[in-house]
Order: structure tokens, then sequence, then C-alpha cells
């Protein structure tokens, strides 16, 4: 068998991070992550390599195969190389799991000559996330948007998309990216459940289409349990910011901005040090190339 595919998914940044609640919220961005992999005829052997950040672990995308050769009960028959390519900076909270995830299902469904309905593909994600040990709720709202790009809003815990839908508006987004990694194996999830009445707010904000205020409010309140400093975000809203908060478990933080404040967001948040990643929203989906 010389089965071999490669697919690409996008990344995605957070509204609501689901931690506290349960159910989240995201949105795609167009950071990508390429896959390509390549079935063998030795199986439960898999080599893998992270082209991007090659200190990295690749234990997630191997159980991301495993789980699609076990769907189609084809674990005990072939092994695979796997590679990956991306611009998504990795433990930043900017769903690089996620992409990386999406886009290894995608290719070794392929690479076996199969497919799959879309939301299944995620939950296979999901899956080799949680055995993996890289997410905490299953991180189902990130996998969500970056496959289909647009808004996603998801009940975590049943795995159910409860709205999806596409921005239209002429936004960019700007991440402002510190040297530091923070990985979700190492969060307290006890000291974030302190704060599930006030993210349940920006939750329902969420729902109701209000995605940016929900935005910020998740950010002021996520930065405040996770000790990181809420100014970054504060002076990008002053600076002109339609939105700004922390991005996942942090600890980048995302601002959205018309294109006319776009100079004036950037200066505020270069200001503390660090990379600042100007991108476009995304709608695309996550697709086999």
């Amino acid at each position: 068998m010389t089965g071999k595919a490669t697919a690409i998914a996008h990344g995605a940044a957070t509204i609501v991070n689901a931690i506290a609640l349960g159910k989240g919220a995201a949105f795609g961005v167009d950071l990508w992550t390429k896959a390509e992999v390549k079935l063998t005829d030795e199986p439960h052997v898999f080599k893998a390599e992270i082209t991007s950040d090659s200190k990295e672990s690749t234990f997630l995308i191997e159980k991301t195969v495993i789980r699609v050769l076990q769907r189609f009960n084809l674990d005990n028959s072939f092994g695979a190389k796997i590679k990956t390519w991306s611009n998504i900076p990795i433990a930043k909270g900017l769903k690089s799991s996620s992409a990386a995830a999406n886009a290894v299902a995608l290719a070794a469904t392929a690479a076996l000559g199969k497919t799959l309905p879309d939301l299944e593909t995620v939950k296979l994600g999901v899956d080799a996330a949680f055995d993996a040990k890289v997410t905490v709720t299953g991180a189902f709202d990130d996998a969500s948007a970056s496959y289909f790009g647009g808004v996603v809003i998801t009940d975590n815990v049943n795995r159910e998309v409860v709205r999806h839908f596409l921005l239209d508006e002429d936004l960019l987004v700007l991440f402002y990216v510190p040297p530091e990694k923070a990985y979700t194996a190492n969060y307290d999830v006890n000291r974030l459940q302190t704060v599930k009445p006030l993210v349940e707010i920006a939750y329902k904000e969420a729902l109701a289409g209000k995605v940016w205020d929900a935005l910020t409010l998740n950010g002021l309140i996520y930065s405040s349990a996770s000790g990181y400093n809420p100014g970054i975000a504060l002076d990008a809203l002053a600076a002109g910011a339609i939105a700004a908060g922390l991005c996942g478990k942090g600890p980048a933080v995302t601002a959205i901005t018309h294109k006319d404040k776009i100079d004036s967001v950037k200066t505020a948040l270069q200001k503390f040090g660090g990379e600042v990643i100007q991108v476009n929203l995304n709608s695309e989906k996550a697709k086999v190339l």
C-alpha cells in the first residue's frame, strides 16, 4: 500500500474559552497547517515530523492517524509517515493543535482512499487530542472553527455545533505573541471554575451574535483568573481595536480592528515586546489538497 495524501486546515482564535463552562466559541483565521500522511506496511510504526518546530512532541499527530486507522479497523494493517508544515506558533493559544489534528485526520482518511462526514473528522481529532493529553475540554470549539472557518459556537461536552456563521465584516486580526509558551496540560482548571458565572455571560453574548463583545469580556475574565496582564488588551482597545482579549489559554492576545486603525493598534501591542502577527478572517473549510 502506497496511499499518500496531503490536507490543509486553518487556524482559529478564541471568542469564549470553554475550560470553565464546557461551552465555547471561536472564529477562523487564515493561518494554516498542512499535513502529509504516507501509509506504510509496518503496522503500529509511526514516524512523524513537525517541520516548523522539530523540538515539539509529535504525539498528537501520531494519535490522530491511529484514531483514523482504528475508525476503519485498519490499525493492524498499516503504519504511517506523517509530516506537518505550519505558520501557526505552537503553544501560544493559537489553536496549533486543533489545526494539526484536523489536517492530519483529513490526510490520513484520504490516504486510505476513504471519506468521512466533516464532524466525524473533527471528532476524531478531538479524540486524539484527549489521547495525547494536549487538551482539557477536547477543544471542540477550536477544532470546529479551524475546520469550518467563520464563527462556531459549541457545546464541547456534547460535541455539538450550536451556531455556525460566516463573518462578512472587513476586519483584520492582530495577535500579540510573547516569547513564552503555555501548554494546556499545565493549566489550573480548578482555579478557572471560579469564573464560570462570568464566562456564562460571555457565552450568551456570543450566542446573541455579539461575538466581539464576548471576545473582550472572555479575555478580561481569563486574563484575571490566569494571571496574565489584561493591560495588553485594554491598550489595544484604547488604540482603536473593536475587540481584544486573551486567546485560548494564552499567552497570545487577539485584537480585532478595522483597517484604518491597524497601525495604531499594532503600535500599542508592539510596546509589550514579543511578536505581532497580522492575519485575515478565514471562511474556508479544511480540505484535502
